[in-house]
């Protein structure tokens, strides 16, 4: 069975950085982030691929996140900076074999997700 296993998620204050870690229980083509606020949908942060290293961010962060990998641990890591209140969420790492890009509905295995709260 697949793992995905989420950490790095916490309370900081507005302004500060996190580093989320995904690891995996084998190898995907593309791992990446996703993130889901109250009342909100659930949007695409930023994915990579493990075989090219090419990396996709979407608007929501773009700017203030990057997205790494670490291929003999099958690992993707996820480091946010400046955040802010409206970070708040619920992030969750997703994998798939085949695809890669920052539309959710290309992955197939996701992980139970690490919360991150940004305060004022």
């Amino acid at each position: 069975q697949v793992q995905l296993v989420e950490s790095g998620g916490g309370s900081v204050q507005a302004g500060g950085s996190l580093r989320l870690s995904c690891a995996a229980s084998k190898y995907f083509i593309c791992m990446g982030w996703f993130r889901q606020a109250p009342g909100k949908e659930r949007e695409g942060v930023a994915t990579i691929s493990f075989s090219t290293g090419n990396t996709y961010y979407a608007d929501s962060m773009k700017g203030r996140v990057t997205i790494s990998r670490d291929n003999a641990k099958n690992t993707v890591y996820l480091q946010m900076n400046s955040l802010k209140p409206e970070d708040t969420a619920m992030y969750y790492c997703a994998a798939d074999r085949f695809s890669c890009g920052t539309s959710e509905t290309i992955f197939a295995n996701w992980g139970q997700g690490t919360q991150v709260t940004v305060s004022s």
